[in-house]
């Protein structure tokens, strides 16, 4: 498991017109190629009289699985474009479809190109990029007395706090960052001369809206 990677954030669309033709962009987190190809059909069903439906994704930790297609465009002018967009970005897990509704006039391979990059492109942006962060959930269990301090200390610093269970004493659930779990547990020791309780959690992904 990757220590953190980007991806979209959710499913969205961003539509551009490039002389007279429409550019379509819909894209969404896939984690399989299974779902990248369902979406993949998906819009091909909800745009089935467009002119062109050019698709592109790329799943897994080490982009293992990468896929371009022009369906009907002159190859490599835009299935290719739209994945070099997803590369540059650094993305994983995610694919595009571009729908082209043709408005009369030809760009050209190079027009074509752009019109698909600079499609792609505007919609990550439309749609958003999270960084997401593997990290283990931390239990804090400290007396009352600690809490005013500790709560402050947390909320200032890099970790997020998940919950605080008030019981008969205080159990805070704090994210911490994999690489940062040792230190973390040292400075909670430290901050409470050594009166509170350890424990390491599950290990989760969160994310983070760049």
């Amino acid at each position: 498991m990757l220590l953190r990677y980007y991806t979209v954030k959710d499913y969205g669309v961003h539509e551009i017109i490039i002389q007279k033709s429409r550019f379509i962009a819909q894209i969404k987190r896939a984690e399989t190629e299974l779902e990248a190809q369902a979406f993949i059909q998906e819009i091909k069903k909800k745009h089935w009289n467009a002119t062109h439906n050019c698709s592109a994704y790329l799943i897994g930790e080490h982009d293992q699985i990468q896929k371009a297609n022009d369906d009907g465009e002159p190859s490599g002018t835009a299935g290719v474009p739209i994945l070099e967009v997803l590369k540059k970005r650094k993305l994983k897990d995610t694919v595009v479809v571009v729908t082209r509704y043709f408005g009369g006039i030809k760009l050209g391979a190079g027009g074509l190109i752009r019109a698909y990059g600079k499609a792609t492109s505007e919609g990550l942006d439309a749609v958003g990029i999270v960084e997401r962060k593997r990290t283990q959930i931390i239990h804090v269990q400290i007396d009352y007395t600690w809490l005013g301090k500790i709560e402050k200390e947390l909320r200032a610093s890099e970790h997020k706090i998940k919950e605080i269970h008030y019981l008969d004493i205080v159990e805070i659930e704090t994210f911490v960052d994999e690489s940062l779990v040792k230190s973390f547990m040292d400075w909670m020791i430290e901050l409470t001369n050594g009166q509170c309780a350890l424990k390491q959690g599950e290990t989760v992904y969160i994310e983070e809206i760049l």
